[in-house]
């Protein structure tokens, strides 16, 4: 056999070699892509995303579209050739494993942990946009979740009002923490509560909730690193009560980047004329109950799916706005926003046209 025949057929041997171990050898990465992008003002899975009942509500145009990335899954083992693909491609993203599902989460905790925060961003989002148009929203403080084999277990239960804890008033969250970690481990604590079932009878007739009960739990020691504080665990967060009903639906989607998309959807429908003035606007971000927008993982997937949909401007956080800059899809406009006030007043410069002035990311 000549030599030059040799080495073409020894070289071809190895390179067959060499790509058949790339497909064989795992690789700690995971992979992001651009998601589904759907208008918050329209229909989804042949019903609208959000509806409103109790309240007029006005017509809408345009798009207020809520963004999503693509990720493959927790228990998915990306291999060697599938990593370069992802690495070369423009509309892909590929990123250590960790950084998707860390502390070794599950599918299963990662879905879980997704679909809690969806639902509290539209709690957020339905707050936000009622505060911004001076519509009254009772809240309080509840228990959110009860840890397991915890000094709580069987005692407090997720849904029960927090009123007081050793007699002082609760008003946010942060207040149950402070209380309960101003004793030491192994000493008392005294909760005053409303049950979830008291609580959710007087939201149905509409009536002041009567009973309370004073519960007393005695405090162990956090599993934190450093300094070892008390604990009942328990984790606080926020219920309200809406004085009309607005529903959210929207399947298959989780975590909590949609809420700002959500609220302006709401204020929109809630509000006479368009937010849009008929334009496709995109965008992303948190939302919390004073109207504060927060950053979001993904930044540079979600424009190109809001870009391939046909999005003119993407309302994006302000802190995601140096990452988004970047690369963006020719054709989109990155509007800076911290908070829905900023998103409102942007809007109304792209109904009106004048876009001059628009707070865009990267000036």
């Amino acid at each position: 056999m000549p030599r030059r025949t040799a080495t073409m057929l020894a070289s071809t041997l190895m390179l067959i070699a060499l790509l058949c171990a790339g497909v064989f050898i795992p690789v700690p990465y995971s992979e992001m892509s651009p998601g589904p992008t759907v208008n918050t003002l329209g229909d989804h899975g042949g019903e609208p995303v959000l509806q409103i009942s109790g309240r007029k509500t006005y017509a809408t145009n345009g798009h207020l579209n809520m963004t999503t990335v693509r990720v493959t899954s927790a228990d998915y083992r990306m291999n060697l050739v599938e990593a370069v693909y992802g690495w070369l491609a423009h509309d892909n993203k590929v990123v250590p494993h960790e950084t998707l599902y860390p502390d070794g989460k599950t599918e299963e905790q990662s879905t879980q942990e997704n679909a809690e925060e969806f639902s509290q961003s539209q709690e957020s989002a339905k707050v936000a946009a009622l505060k911004e148009l001076d519509v009254p929203v009772k809240s309080w403080v509840i228990v959110s979740t009860v840890v397991k084999g915890s000094p709580a277990e069987g005692k407090l239960h997720a849904g029960d009002v927090i009123k007081a804890v050793d007699g002082t008033a609760v008003k946010e969250p942060a207040d149950v923490a402070k209380l309960v970690t101003k004793h030491k481990p192994g000493q008392d604590v005294r909760f005053t509560i409303v049950p979830a079932k008291e609580q959710v009878a007087a939201e149905k007739e509409k009536r002041t909730p009567t009973k309370t009960q004073d519960i007393t739990i005695t405090t162990t020691t956090s599993d934190d690193a450093g300094e070892k504080r008390a604990i009942v665990g328990i984790s606080a967060g926020t219920d309200h009560t809406f004085p009309f009903t607005i529903d959210i639906k929207l399947a298959d989607v989780g975590g909590p980047s949609a809420g700002l998309m959500f609220a302006l959807g709401i204020y929109d429908k809630l509000t006479p004329g368009s937010l849009t003035g008929g334009r496709f606007v995109a965008g992303t971000g948190t939302i919390d109950d004073e109207g504060k927008v927060g950053p979001i993982g993904g930044i540079e997937m979600k424009t190109v799916g809001a870009r391939a949909k046909g999005a003119q401007y993407f309302l994006t956080p302000a802190d995601n706005c140096a990452a988004a800059a970047k690369d963006t899809p020719e054709g989109l406009t990155l509007i800076k926003v911290k908070t829905i006030e900023d998103a409102l007043g942007a809007l109304k410069d792209v109904r009106s046209g004048d876009t001059a002035d628009l707070p865009k990311c990267g000036r």
